[in-house]
C-alpha cells in the first residue's frame, strides 16, 4: 500500500479484520506464528483486503513489559508476510512503547500499513511515526484514542493536523464501547467539516452498539471499519466481522466477500477459545461510563482494598477523566467513597436513633430482631 489510492478505489466501504491484533487480548497475548500464519492465510484467502496483526498494544509492548506475547514483533511479521498474498498487512504502534527503529523492522518486512494509535493529549507524539512511515512508503493511520473524551470541535482539528503532518486516515475510536450512535456521528461531521482526509472508525462493544455503529460509519462515508471474528477482544470485544459484513451486505454495501466462508473462519479458528459467560456488569459499566478496561486491574485492586462496589468506583473515575485512571487518584477516590459509605451508614444509624428518641421502648437491633 503505497498511497491513499489503493484505499480510496475500494468499492464502498472496506473492513479491516484485526482478530490477530486487538483479538489477542482474550488470549493473553498468545497468538502464535502458527495461529498467525493460519488465521492469517484465511482472512486473505476470503477477501479481506486488510489484516492487522501482533500484539494488542502494539509494537514494542512486550519488550515494554506490557504484557509478554508469544512471539517476538519480528516473528508476527515474518509470519503474516509469509501468509498475506491478495490483501495488505499491517501493525499498531503506540509513540512511547513503539520506537521508530520497529518502523525501520516494519520496512524490512515490507509491511502494507501501520497504525500510529495517541490520545488526544499526545497527538503530537504521532508525527515522528507518520513521517518516518510514509518515508517507506506505507499507508498511514492515526487512531484517536478514546475520541470520546474530547469534543467533536476538538476531534475535527486534530484530524486536520494528522493530515497536515502526512497521515493518511484518521480513526475515530471508541474504546470504551459507549458511544452512542448519534453521538457518534457528530465525531465524524466534525471532520468532514474541516479537512478531507480519510475517516476509519473502531468500535468496542460494551454496550452492544458496535455494529450500528459501525453501520453508521459506512453511512456516512467512512472508508474503513475494523472488526474481528465471533468480536474477539478486550473487554466485550470489538466490531463481529462476521455481523458487520452481514449488515453491510444487508445494508447494499458492495463486499466482494463470502460471509458464509467468514462464518467458517470465525467456528473454525476463533469460536474453540471463546469461554461464553453471558454479559459481564463490569464491561456493561465501562461502556456506560466510557472507561477504559485496560485499567480494570488497578479497580479491581483498589475496590477490593477499600471495599467499595468496582462498577460504582468506575462511574466515580469516569465523572472526573475519561483519558487516565492514575494508581493515586483511582485509591484516593475508592477511599471516599468507603469514608462516604460509612458516614452514611452512621447518618442512618443517628436517624434511627433520633427517630424513636424519647420513646420508652428501645428499637431492636438487627440481630435482636433476628432473636424473636
Amino acid at each position: 500500500m503505497s498511497d491513499g489510492s489503493s484505499l480510496s478505489d475500494k468499492p464502498d466501504v472496506s473492513i479491516l479484520e484485526c482478530t490477530l491484533r486487538d483479538g489477542s487480548y482474550a488470549v493473553n497475548f498468545q497468538f502464535t506464528s502458527a495461529d498467525t500464519e493460519d488465521i492469517a492465510t484465511a482472512l486473505d484467502e476470503v477477501g479481506f483486503p486488510f489484516i492487522e496483526v501482533g500484539h494488542g498494544i502494539g509494537l514494542g509492548a512486550s519488550e515494554a513489559g506490557l504484557g509478554e506475547a508469544a512471539e517476538s514483533d519480528e516473528n508476527y511479521m515474518k509470519a503474516t508476510a509469509s501468509a498475506v498474498k491478495r490483501g495488505k498487512w499491517g501493525m499498531f504502534c503506540i509513540p512511547g512503547v513503539a520506537t521508530l527503529e520497529h518502523v525501520d523492522m516494519a520496512r524490512d518486512y515490507e509491511m502494507d500499513f501501520i497504525r500510529v494509535g495517541t490520545n488526544f493529549n499526545e497527538a503530537e507524539l504521532a508525527a515522528p511515526f507518520v513521517e518516518r512511515a510514509k518515508k517507506y512508503g506505507m499507508f498511514v493511520a492515526t487512531n484517536f484514542m478514546k475520541s470520546y473524551a474530547v469534543p467533536p470541535k476538538e476531534m475535527g482539528l486534530a484530524a486536520k493536523a494528522a493530515a497536515s503532518y502526512g497521515a493518511d486516515m484518521v480513526y475515530v475510536v471508541d474504546s470504551a464501547g459507549g458511544m452512542l450512535t448519534q453521538e457518534l456521528s457528530t465525531y465524524f461531521k466534525a471532520v468532514q467539516d474541516v479537512t478531507d482526509v480519510m475517516l476509519g472508525f473502531h468500535g468496542h462493544n460494551n454496550l452492544q452498539l458496535a455494529v450500528a455503529n459501525s453501520l453508521m460509519a459506512a453511512e456516512m462515508g467512512v472508508a474503513v471499519v475494523d472488526s474481528s471474528l465471533q468480536g474477539f477482544g478486550r473487554s466485550s470485544g470489538n466490531t463481529p466481522t462476521e455481523l458487520i459484513l452481514l449488515s453491510l451486505l444487508r445494508a447494499g454495501f458492495n463486499q466482494d466477500i463470502d460471509p458464509i466462508a467468514v462464518l467458517d473462519i470465525g467456528e473454525r479458528c476463533v469460536r474453540p477459545l471463546i469461554d461464553a459467560k453471558g454479559l459481564d456488569s463490569l464491561d456493561m459499566v465501562c461502556g456506560y461510563a466510557q472507561f477504559h478496561s485496560s485499567y480494570m486491574g488497578l479497580v479491581r485492586e483498589m475496590s477490593s482494598r477499600h471495599k467499595v462496589d468496582p462498577r460504582k468506583l468506575i462511574i466515580e473515575i469516569c465523572r472526573h477523566d475519561l483519558l487516565a485512571a492514575e494508581p493515586e487518584f483511582v485509591d484516593q477516590t475508592a477511599r471516599n467513597m468507603a469514608a462516604n459509605a460509612a458516614a452514611s451508614d452512621v447518618s442512618t444509624a443517628r436517624f434511627r436513633m433520633e427517630r424513636y428518641h424519647g420513646q420508652e421502648e428501645m428499637v431492636p437491633s438487627s440481630e435482636q430482631a433476628d432473636d424473636a
